[in-house]
């Protein structure tokens, strides 16, 4: 009996052989498109290995899969459709003759669609069985040794998958139920394949199972690809709730770090010169990159107070707890008494001999409320800008390297001298929306601040100075977040 894969239905249904091969030529060029991206995934996945761009791979691959399906059947739709009636007259007396089908796929690409389908047909009654030479090829099973009958072909079936087979056959043959299900083989050379099955029952005229039909296809490398899939999604969905939670653990310790204070702050309570202080943190454009920026002040022991704005390398949860440590040694050394220049030389060896290795950019100063004075000393950091009476400048910094750089490295101090109503902005180089290369970004941040000085002149306190800063450099597309702290010199 013929398998009905390869039936003749012509009599039925007039053959659409034009439909057919315009199918067959938009399936090409979908595939050579596919083909396309699938060789620019391929870069960029080799350049940068993002999960985003491993799924966007495993879904071509996928796609890919799906399309030699249907390449396939297609192939095999073709053949068994009568060559078209209307072009049997000679070339030259069909000058108007429809154009050429497209050409062949390569014999090697063709063989090796048609091998992944093929029938099979049980005869109940005379236990005769029919495989397609296709089916033999996919068991990897020789046609000269026969095709397997239904009690045979569980011994080629993966055990865990004996069980659910013959229940599929079972539902076939004593129930009519028509089958469709997976199972997996292991070939002689040991390989597995994973084989797709649909079929029925054919019945004779008494309504008695007489035979089973079935087209089995070979579905072993469409899986892999849907497994591939989901492995790939849910790995890229497993390092998002990562970055999510990491995040989030970055923005509660920064919260806390960070001062509490929202507004203006005076220090020395109570004392005879008082600072206005404010400061703001500014998140960078895409409010995902959480760096290791400070900003600082604290009341010392002797009534004087301590100013620091400082940054480390990187980003995330790392950058935000080395921040937290590099904060909290600073506040301990400089209540403990020790002076802004030996202060940077005791946290350049603290993160140099950190676990975790880091560079960082620092000022810190102390301003002392009888004299009027700052002491100050920096670490690879913008110098503080000292704006008065409606002008301002940076102030000359003293000698100093980034934390961390070099080990022993010594920190030299300036001491400025300042006068009731000046205004001292301590902040970090990321304040320009689209920085430039190098040193330049640090220096366009200072130009753009020390422009603001007719604006700081009018402002009443700190706060608004700290506004003013924020109207000037909050609404740009920061690549890094920043910091910064005003003071202003009471009478």
């Amino acid at each position: 009996m013929p398998s009905p894969l390869f039936a003749d239905h012509s009599a039925d249904r007039p053959p659409e052989r034009d439909a057919v091969e315009a199918l067959i030529t938009q399936a090409r060029r979908l595939r050579g498109g596919l083909d396309a991206v699938r060789r620019e995934s391929a870069v960029d996945t080799g350049l940068a290995p993002d999960p985003q761009l491993r799924w966007q791979r495993a879904l071509c691959d996928l796609a890919a899969h799906h399309l030699d399906d249907l390449g396939g059947h297609l192939d095999q739709l073709r053949e068994g459709l009568p060559a078209e009636s209307g072009h049997d007259s000679a070339p030259d007396s069909a000058p108007d003759a429809a154009p050429p089908a497209p050409p062949e796929p390569a014999p090697h690409e063709r063989g090796a669609l048609l091998r992944r389908v093929g029938s099979a047909e049980w005869n109940l009654l005379t236990d005769e069985v029919s495989w397609s030479d296709e089916l033999f090829a996919m068991f990897g099973r020789a046609p000269e040794d026969g095709p397997l009958t239904l009690d045979e072909l569980p011994s080629l079936v993966h055990a865990e998958d004996q069980e659910g087979l013959a229940a599929m056959v079972t539902d076939c043959l004593v129930d009519g139920r028509p089958i469709d299900g997976e199972f997996r083989i292991v070939r002689r050379d040991g390989s597995l394949r994973t084989v797709h099955m649909v079929g029925e029952p054919v019945l004779d005229a008494d309504g008695c199972t007489a035979c089973m039909w079935a087209v089995l296809r070979d579905v072993s490398e469409l899986r892999r690809s849907q497994q591939a899939v989901r492995e790939t999604r849910d790995s890229l969905h497993h390092e998002r709730r990562v970055a999510q939670t990491e995040h989030r653990l970055a923005v509660e310790l920064q919260e806390a770090v960070l001062p509490p204070w929202r507004g203006s702050l005076r220090f020395p309570q109570g004392g005879p010169v008082a600072l206005d202080l404010a400061g703001r943190y500014l998140p960078s454009g895409t409010r995902a990159l959480i760096g290791g920026g400070w900003y600082d002040a604290l009341q010392l022991p002797d009534g004087q107070t301590l100013l620091s704005v400082g940054d480390l390398t990187g980003h995330g949860i790392t950058a935000t707890s080395g921040m937290a440590m590099v904060l909290g040694a600073l506040r301990g050394m400089a209540v403990a008494g020790h002076r802004p220049g030996p202060l940077m030389g005791l946290l350049n060896q603290l993160l140099d001999s950190a676990a975790q290795p880091a560079l960082g950019s620092a000022v810190c100063g102390w301003f002392d409320p009888q004299q009027r004075t700052l002491e100050w000393a920096q670490a690879g950091h913008p110098a503080p800008l000292l704006f008065r009476r409606g002008t301002g400048r940076a102030l000359d910094p003293p000698d100093g390297v980034l934390l961390g750089a070099t080990s022993g490295a010594s920190y030299t101090q300036h001491t400025e001298q300042l006068e009731p109503g000046d205004l001292l902005v301590l902040h970090t180089d990321g304040l320009v929306p689209r920085r430039a290369a190098g040193g330049e970004a640090a220096h366009e941040g200072a130009e753009r601040l020390l422009a603001l000085a007719p604006r700081f002149a009018a402002a009443r306190s700190a706060q608004d100075s700290v506004r003013i800063v924020v109207e000037e450099f909050g609404s740009g597309e920061r690549e890094d977040d920043a910091c910064v702290l005003i003071a202003r010199v009471g009478d």
